[in-house]
């Protein structure tokens, strides 16, 4: 009996001291920014396009572009734009525009190019119309809003067009007279009507026509192509006419 007490006790002992240095070991706390990885923000996304894309010179195309999880967006050669929208813009020449989106996430680009033909050629006729008839049929009058001599949208087409003619017949000098409707005085009418044959005989300068080959004039209300108080009337008598110079 005493051999065994010797042995029970000493491995009595042993155990207990095992439990007793087990139970006195604490878990590792791990910090909850460990186990929990930041939240990490979705990059943006863009998409952009141009419509039509393929136009003539001077014809006018709209740009469409939607973003998601953007902050700020841009195009170069506009600059800041909202995050979603539509904007119309008529090249002069073909364009490649880029979008830049970006948002706590990175960044998204998108392109959209614009394909700008050159003005159709113009076909010289070979019946026996007069220089004067095929001016008239090539170079068209244009037409302003009330009380403004800014070139229209579709008046810049119009004068493409006109530049073109002019330019494949370097020969041809032209007349560029400004009109106005009835109303307001004289003298007003007068200068609005010099501005708006000045406004036409820049844009034809700036398309490559020589400015010796045009002369302007200002008839204000003084030659009404309409009689009529009306406003169908009164826009047809605000333009430009063009007629060769003699």
């Amino acid at each position: 009996m005493n051999r065994l007490n010797r042995i029970l006790v000493p491995v009595a002992l042993l155990i207990a001291l095992i439990t007793v240095a087990g139970c006195g070991k604490k878990p590792k706390h791990v910090p909850a920014s460990e186990t929990a990885p930041a939240a990490i923000a979705p990059a943006p996304t863009a998409q952009f396009s141009a419509t039509p894309a393929q136009v003539a010179a001077g014809d006018q195309v709209q740009l469409s572009w939607h973003t998601t999880e953007a902050t700020t967006v841009s195009i170069d050669g506009i600059g800041d734009v909202p995050t979603s929208g539509v904007k119309t813009v008529t090249p002069s020449e073909s364009t490649t525009y880029h979008l830049v989106a970006k948002g706590d996430g990175g960044s998204a680009e998108a392109t959209a190019r614009v394909i700008v033909n050159g003005p159709p050629a113009v076909e010289v006729p070979t019946t026996t119309m007069s220089a004067e008839e095929a001016f008239k049929a090539n170079v068209q009058d244009i037409f302003f809003d009330y009380d403004t001599y800014d070139i229209r949208a579709d008046s810049q087409a119009t004068l493409s067009k006109d530049a073109s003619y002019l330019a494949s017949h370097p020969d041809v000098k032209v007349v560029i007279g400004g009109y106005c409707d009835e109303r307001g005085s004289n003298e007003y009418n007068l200068a609005l009507g010099q501005n708006r044959a000045d406004a036409a005989r820049n844009a034809l300068i700036t398309a490559g026509v020589a400015a010796s080959r045009i002369r302007v004039i200002s008839y204000g209300k003084e030659k009404p192509f309409c009689s009529e108080s009306t406003e169908e009337c009164w826009q047809l008598n605000r333009r430009d006419g063009f007629t060769i110079d003699q």
